[in-house]
């Protein structure tokens, strides 16, 4: 896909993969609508780029179905049309699931798996009337291998791996294409203390936003179908697929190791 010129939607645009995302298609001569929450953060990383003109803010909390209906549209709008949809917003949660608060499960599965759907419907007629168009999903490792005391959150990252294989077999032969990127452990403000304290003792690999980032942008770039990022977890995505109950003898030493940061005990 060439982003010279194109119009984005970006979800989850104030920090983390987001902002670095942002940064990318700017300086590809992308115009970027950057939706979040956090309109102060949205407005200092504008504020700090050298492409600010390329930049649009739009506040909007995605789980409220008004607001994020009228926001998407402002933002088409102001663009003055759409190329490129990311779907990047999302929660996780890192505890034992007996302990998971009923509220914050349905947050994950809300905002990492039905507002993407809701999104990509709400846009999707008027790339299928135009008949070009990119949706791009940014889902997880963790959405092909379900990590214990990770449960929500890799429920949530599955569902939005199924609804990208099956829309893209949808899209066929429309014009509109779907990208699924798949990124291991980031570095981001998403992870908790614990989470953090945990990768360190059982050794988990994690990548720098801005790394990711660049592979998300090339995968749209060279318009791939799917893109599994970081080895050996993109290996282990094909072994899961084909053979889980290796992966199951393979991850014991490791849930028992990550329990005790689950459960708040370090």
């Amino acid at each position: 896909m060439q982003l010279k010129n194109a119009n984005v939607l970006l979800t989850g645009a104030a920090g983390g993969i987001g902002s670095e995302i942002a940064r990318f298609l700017a300086g590809r001569g992308a115009r970027v609508a950057l939706l979040d929450r956090n309109l102060d953060a949205l407005n200092a990383f504008i504020e700090q780029s050298p492409q600010r003109e390329r930049f649009i803010p739009v506040a909007v909390d995605l789980l409220n179905p008004a607001e994020r209906q009228q926001a998407v549209q402002q933002a088409v709008n102001m663009l003055g049309g759409l190329d490129l949809l990311i779907n990047n917003a999302g929660l996780m949660s890192f505890r034992p699931f007996a302990d998971e608060d009923p509220a914050v499960l349905e947050r994950i599965l809300q905002l990492n798996t039905i507002t993407p759907m809701l999104i990509t419907r709400q846009l999707l007629p008027f790339m299928i009337e135009q008949g070009s168009g990119r949706i791009v999903n940014i889902g997880s490792t963790f959405g092909s291998i379900g990590f214990a005391w990770f449960s929500a959150y890799s429920a949530s990252k599955f569902g939005l791996r199924g609804f990208s294989e099956a829309l893209r077999r949808e899209l066929d032969g429309t014009g509109v294409s779907l990208t699924y990127v798949a990124p291991r452990a980031v570095r981001t403000r998403l992870n908790s203390g614990s989470i953090y304290r945990m990768a360190e003792a059982v050794k988990m690999n994690m990548d720098e936003p801005q790394w990711v980032a660049q592979r998300i942008v090339e995968a749209i770039e060279q318009d791939a179908r799917d893109r599994y990022l970081g080895f050996p977890e993109s290996l282990f995505t094909r072994i899961n697929a084909l053979l889980p109950r290796v992966v199951d003898g393979a991850l014991r030493k490791q849930n028992l190791q990550m329990q005790p940061f689950a459960r708040g005990e370090n």
